[in-house]
Formats: C-alpha cells, sequence, structure tokens
C-alpha cells in the first residue's frame, strides 16, 4: 500500500488469501471481490482506534498469520497515538480476514508519519477490495502470536536486494544518460601532449590543439644529452603534427561502465602522431653531436716543467643517433626538455691508478736531474724541466698506469754532450787524386750505444736521490769497409762522355750539379737517380736562373741548364753498359747534343735513372769547365758498347708564336721537325760476342718560329701601302698555335 500524499490517491494491497479449503464460512462471498474496483476505491474505509479489536481472531491452528511490508507507509500519523499498534492479530478459532481501512483522498494534515513494521512484528494482510466491515464486538485481549522465523530472517535481505536494484537502476539510467551526452565528442580524460581536451568534438579539439601545441614546433627545444644541454627548433628537424591522426588515437566513447566512472578521475595521455622528414631530422641529430659528444680522457700523469700533475679519468659520451630521433619524434611537441640517450665511452683507469702513478714514478722521476757520465770526465745531463719529454705513461689494462720511457728523446737531449767523447766511423772511398783511383781505408767508429745506456731508466728515475748512470760505449763499423771498397773494382774508364757550349748562367748549374754527383759510388745491383742524388736544385743551394724549354719554346727558370748535366751522364751511362731504367728526350732537337740520344731533366717530374747490372762497382767523376762538362765512369770494364744513329725521316715544319715583347719572350727563327733513332750493340768485352741490340727511335716536334712584338703594333698583313685601295673584303691571315709541349726540363 502506497502511503503517499492524498492528491495521489491510494491503491488497494493486495491480499494474502489463504488456500479456499481451509477458509472458515464467515469469510467474506468471493463475488465481494469481484465488484469493480472503482466502486471499491470509491467506498469509504474507517480507519480503526488504536482500542479497537477485530471481531474475529483465528487461532494459530487454523489461520496462520501473514505479515505486509507497509515500507514508508508503516510510519505513525500525527492523529495516531504512539502506542496504537501498527498490526490486529484476529482472535483465536476464528477466521475472519481483516482489512486494513483505505487512507482515504486527499492532504492529510500535519506531518505525515509513514508506517514502519519491526522486524519481529506481523504484517498485516487487507483484502483487495473488500466491503465495508460493520462494527463488531471488541474481543477481549489476548496475547499476540508470535511471528514466524522464517519471515523474520528473510526480512533484511529484501531490503537490501531492493536498494542494490535501486542503486543499479540508478546508475544505468547515469550510464546511458552519459553515454547519450557524449556520444560523438573525445573521451573523457584524454589528453594530447599535456593539453586537456576530453569532452569536446573533434573539431573543438583540434582547435584546441593548433592554438596550444602548433606553435611548439617553431619554439627553441630544449634537449638534454647526458650532462650537455642545447637546443634545436622542431621544424627545423623536420617535424610537425598530423592532427587527425593524432585525435584517431582516442578512439570513441568506452562502453565499459567502469572506465567511464574511472575517466572521472584519471587522465589519458595519448601524445602527438608526428609528421617527420627523415634526412632533415637525421641533419637535425648529427648538428647535436658537435655539442654532445665528446671523446672519453683516460687518466694520466703529465709535467708541467718539473711538476708532475694528475689528469683524472672522465668518461665520453656518444648520441645515440636512433634513440635521439625516436624520442623527438615522441616528445617535441610536450614543450619540455626532452631527454636524449647516448652511449657512455668508458675509460679504462681509474682515480687510483693515476695516484699510484703520480706517487710511485712521476714524483721521484721528477726529483732530481738525469745524468750521463762519459769519457774523459764529460757528462751529459737531462734537466728535471726536461723529464716530461722523457718519461710518459699509459693505460696498463688493470685500472692503473705503467710508465713509458723514450729512449729517443733522452738520447736527442744528451747525445750531443758527449759527442766530442765518441769516434765516428767513416767509409773507405776511393779517390782518383793521383789520376787513378785509390781506396781510402774506413775507419771503425767508437759511439755511445744509447739504447744500451738507457735501458736503466726506470731503476735510474725512481729513486728521490741522485739519477746518474755511466755512458756505455762501443764499436761501430763503417758502411763501406776498407775491404770491400777495394772489392768493387773501381780501376779503368768504363765509359765517358763531353759535351759543351752553353751560357754563363747555365754554366753555373751545369758545374754546381758536376760537383754533387762527383765521386758517387754505383754498387753492383743498385740504381742511380740524378734527382734523389742531388736532391732540390732550388736558390738556397746555389742554383742561378737559366734557360729552359718550356712547352715547347725556350723560357728561364732557376736551374736551367742542368739537362746538359743528364745528357752527358746518360751518354756516360750509355757507354758504360748501364741499363736504361728512365729518361726522357727534349720534345725538340737541340744540335750540340746526339739525336735519339740524350735526356733532359725537371725537379719533381722528369728524372734519369739508370741500373748497375756488372758484378764490379762504378764510381762517377764529374768535370766541370767553363765552357765543357765531361762525365767518366770507373770501374772494371767487362763490355764494349756502340752506338748506330739512324737516318732523319718524317720532317716537319714549324708553327709561328706571336708574343708579348718582354723577359719571358726568346725570339726564335725555329728549326723543322723530323725523326731519329739510335741503336746501342753490347757485346763482350773479352771475347767480342754481341749481348744485345736495341733501338731507340725519337720524335722530334719542329722548333716554333717566336716572334715577340710590342703590345698594339701593327701586323706585318696589316701595313697596307697608302696608295693602294682598301681591298672590300680581305682576307684573314691565318694564325698558327701551337699544341701543348711537355715541360722539356732544366
Amino acid at each position: 500500500m502506497n502511503h503517499e500524499d492524498g492528491d495521489k490517491g491510494s491503491t488497494a494491497p493486495e491480499r494474502s488469501t489463504p488456500d479456499p479449503s481451509t477458509t472458515p464460512d464467515s469469510v467474506e462471498p468471493e463475488n465481494a471481490a469481484n465488484e469493480p474496483a472503482s466502486e471499491a476505491e470509491e467506498a469509504p474505509t474507517t480507519q480503526p482506534s488504536a482500542d479497537e479489536a477485530p471481531t474475529t481472531q483465528p487461532s494459530a491452528d487454523e489461520a496462520p498469520t501473514t505479515q505486509l511490508d507497509l515500507g514508508e507507509l508503516g510510519e505513525r500519523s500525527e492523529e495516531q497515538p504512539p502506542e496504537a499498534p501498527l498490526w490486529v492479530e484476529p482472535p483465536a478459532n476464528e477466521d475472519v480476514t481483516q482489512v486494513i481501512p483505505a487512507i482515504p483522498p486527499g492532504p492529510v494534515p500535519g506531518p505525515t508519519q509513514a508506517y514502519t513494521t519491526p522486524a519481529d512484528e506481523p504484517t498485516v494482510v487487507a483484502p483487495a477490495a473488500a466491503a465495508p466491515v460493520p462494527p463488531q464486538p471488541e474481543p477481549e485481549p489476548s496475547a499476540p502470536a508470535k511471528p514466524s522465523t522464517e519471515s523474520t530472517t528473510r526480512a533484511p535481505w529484501v531490503k537490501i536486494a531492493a536498494v542494490t536494484g535501486g542503486v543499479i537502476a540508478l546508475i544505468g539510467i547515469a550510464y546511458a544518460a552519459d553515454l547519450a551526452v557524449s556520444s560523438g565528442n573525445v573521451p573523457r580524460g584524454v589528453t594530447v601532449a599535456g593539453v586537456d581536451v576530453g569532452g569536446s568534438t573533434r573539431e573543438e579539439a583540434e582547435a584546441t590543439l593548433q592554438a596550444q601545441v602548433g606553435p611548439r614546433v617553431g619554439q627553441p627545444l630544449t634537449v638534454q644529452a647526458g650532462d650537455v644541454s642545447t637546443e634545436l627548433v622542431p621544424s627545423a628537424a623536420g617535424l610537425g603534427v598530423d592532427w587527425e591522426a593524432t585525435l584517431d588515437r582516442a578512439h570513441s566513447q568506452p562502453l565499459n561502465p567502469f572506465t567511464r566512472v574511472a575517466s572521472f578521475f584519471t587522465t589519458d595521455e595519448i601524445g602527438v602522431v608526428s609528421t617527420r622528414d627523415e634526412a632533415a631530422l637525421a641533419s637535425a641529430v648529427d648538428g647535436l653531436r658537435s655539442e654532445t659528444d665528446r671523446a672519453s680522457r683516460e687518466g694520466t700523469v703529465v709535467f708541467e716543467g718539473a711538476t708532475p700533475v694528475p689528469v683524472d679519468p672522465s668518461t665520453g659520451q656518444n648520441l645515440n643517433g636512433e634513440g635521439a630521433e625516436a624520442a623527438l619524434i615522441e616528445k617535441w611537441a610536450f614543450g619540455r626538455t626532452v631527454d636524449l640517450p647516448v652511449d657512455v665511452v668508458p675509460v679504462s683507469v681509474t682515480q687510483e691508478g693515476v695516484q699510484r702513478a703520480l706517487n710511485d714514478v712521476a714524483v721521484p722521476a721528477a726529483s732530481a736531474d738525469l745524468v750521463v757520465t762519459g769519457r774523459d770526465g764529460k757528462v751529459a745531463t737531462a734537466p728535471r724541466q726536461q723529464i716530461g719529454a722523457i718519461v710518459g705513461f699509459e693505460p696498463d689494462g688493470n685500472g692503473g698506469l705503467k710508465p713509458t720511457y723514450n729512449v729517443e728523446a733522452a738520447t736527442g737531449i744528451l747525445a750531443p754532450q758527449l759527442v766530442s767523447t765518441e769516434i765516428v766511423p767513416k767509409d773507405a772511398k776511393i779517390t782518383l787524386d793521383g789520376g787513378s783511383p785509390t781506396v781510402v781505408p774506413a775507419v771503425v767508429g767508437d759511439l755511445v750505444q744509447w739504447p744500451k745506456t738507457l735501458e736503466t731508466l726506470p731503476e735510474v728515475l725512481r729513486g728521490n736521490g741522485s739519477h746518474t748512470t755511466a755512458a756505455v760505449y762501443g764499436p761501430i763499423p763503417p758502411a763501406l769497409t776498407t775491404e770491400a771498397a777495394q772489392a768493387l773494382g773501381v780501376k779503368e774508364v768504363v765509359g765517358e762522355f763531353t759535351t759543351g757550349g752553353f751560357s754563363a748562367a747555365s754554366g753555373t748549374n751545369i758545374r754546381l750539379a758536376a760537383s754533387e754527383i762527383n765521386g758517387a759510388l754505383i754498387k753492383p745491383g743498385d740504381t742511380f737517380s740524378l734527382n734523389g742524388y742531388t736532391g732540390p736544385r732550388g736558390t738556397a743551394q746555389g742554383y742561378v736562373e737559366s734557360g729552359i724549354i718550356n712547352n715547347g719554346r725556350p723560357d728561364t727558370a732557376v736551374g736551367g741548364g742542368v739537362s746538359q748535366v743528364a745528357t752527358t751522364l746518360y751518354n756516360a751511362a750509355y757507354f758504360a753498359g748501364m741499363e736504361d731504367v728512365a729518361h726522357t728526350e727534349h720534345s725538340y732537337y737541340i744540335s750540340r747534343y746526339p739525336e735519339a740520344r740524350e735526356a733532359t731533366v725537371f725537379e719533381g717530374a722528369i728524372d734519369l735513372q739508370f741500373r748497375n747490372t756488372g758484378k764490379t762497382g762504378v764510381m762517377i767523376q764529374a768535370i766541370g769547365g767553363a765552357s765543357d762538362l765531361t762525365i767518366r765512369f770507373w770501374g772494371t770494364k767487362s763490355v764494349d758498347v756502340e752506338s748506330i744513329t739512324g737516318n732523319r725521316t718524317k720532317p716537319t715544319q714549324p708553327d709561328t708564336v706571336t708574343l708579348p715583347a718582354g723577359d719571358h719572350c726568346i725570339a726564335s727563327s725555329g728549326a723543322p721537325g723530323f725523326t731519329a733513332s739510335d741503336t746501342r750493340v753490347i757485346s763482350d768485352h773479352a771475347t767480342g760476342q754481341e749481348i744485345s741490340r736495341d733501338t731507340r727511335t725519337v720524335r722530334y716536334d719542329p722548333v716554333p718560329i717566336v716572334k715577340c712584338e710590342e703590345p698594339g703594333a701593327p701586323k706585318p698583313d696589316e701595313r697596307t701601302p697608302a696608295a693602294a685601295p682598301a681591298p672590300s673584303a680581305p682576307a684573314e691571315s691565318p694564325t698558327a698555335t701551337p699544341k701543348p709541349k711537355p715541360n722539356d726540363g732544366e
């Protein structure tokens, strides 16, 4: 039964009807229950007073006691005294159905108190549409019947189930309402790069993100790589945002009710989907390396003058390129410092290892000068301020440092101070002072054996006292002993050649180069190089500027004229039977040289080389005169050489070259070119039997006709007599352009 405000009406409660077979005859006729509901509702119902009692009361054995849970209607009204009972128990042995009077329509004056039924009280049941019951005589009071144990036990669970059902229903309604309201929006709690867009429409979310996250693409971003902090601009690194793909990460509204409830208290950071230019990103990351990367520094000990200084070990780091790119792609949009991964470059020396090296080796080594005593009371000293050039350290592989001793550096400091106590070895040599070769005996040296002297450095430098040791001397044989020089067989001229006709400037250079090769000894199997033997030929060596051939025409350069030394030397080696290794002829023929049997040189480009294939040695004698040069080869004659010069063939005419007048223009009348050949025949000196025959063919270019003209001077073909009429279409004079020629040397 509802016991709400009267204007809402009331509904008759359902009747708990006992089995018809057990219903007494006094129960209302069945047709009473079949009356129309409207009549039953309009029938006035009389509320029994608190003193009234039911007219009949069935016994416990005949009629079961039935409870009716009145809920809120169980509260008492103000008109009912508190002590009035809310339930009626029929008298024993009397089958009478009790009717709870209906609450009349209309508001009840004063506060309404609902009926409540204690858990241990029975519930009164009323018929659905019973007719009004006439007043009955008041029964004698009797003891109330004891409520059923089963009903008492079940009542709390019924209430719990009702409350639980109501809560679930409310949650369901709230869930449905929330789902309807948020349909199509970004799920609640979603953040993008720290910006809350949950509950917004996709359009609103994108606008918010473009306004708050978008500007970050052009703003400097701080990155931290290990202990190095620097900056880069995301847009310059090829980074951007794909807004559609970013919002797709949020997915749709979750259907799981627990997820929806949790979204009120949690956030879901989905980040951004970055667009990227792979090349630009890789380039930007590589650009950071100049600041982020550093090499490791091993611990060591260095010397500042005589003071040893420890150097603490320091690990290095290298930026991890792939990891850095991934971190930037994932986190740049947050606008916060992005940590970039680095690979640590370890060190192998510990701080303890550095300290041990300092105390045990460096400090004692720098405590005093290093002194080496020599003969005749001479000493050599390495001051303690120079100890850093001698003592060093390197990792020992076990966390420590092992000392190293630079014997070469120590020798450089000490050796010059003991030169006066040494005997320098001298090679045997062959002289021609008496007109014939003479062997000058060799001298065995007696020098300080510095490696042996300094092998005790670790022990000498270990103490804190005097660092003194004695020099160890030993014999040093010469490179060419007296016996070896005598065995070379240098006793007679085996080949010679003479050239002449050079200028004064060229003569200076020719005589200087000749003096440098004079006395050169070529052992069996050795190869002689003119450039290698003389070395540089510049002004520092005393050479002067003289004529050369440059690109097929005359020119000047420092060292000019040495090609005459080359030609003379080549012919002497030619007739001595030396093997030709490398030589180059001039590009055009020079009349003072034999055809197809001459050579040129140019420092660093063109060289003259030949090999001694004989069983004895050869010594070169070079004699430079005022206007001629003679070179002889001394040795043991074993072959005879014959030169056969062929006829000139294939003549070519010179071209004309016109150059501005000046120091570098040397006029020339030119000469025709041609082809020539030379055949060398080598025979055994003892038997006369031919050993070899080789022919060399050389093509000489024509010597160009060189004209030196002042700028602006008229050309010969432009000088036209005044009386002669000018031709309407004068023919152009052909201009000969010479082909580039190789540098012909000095």
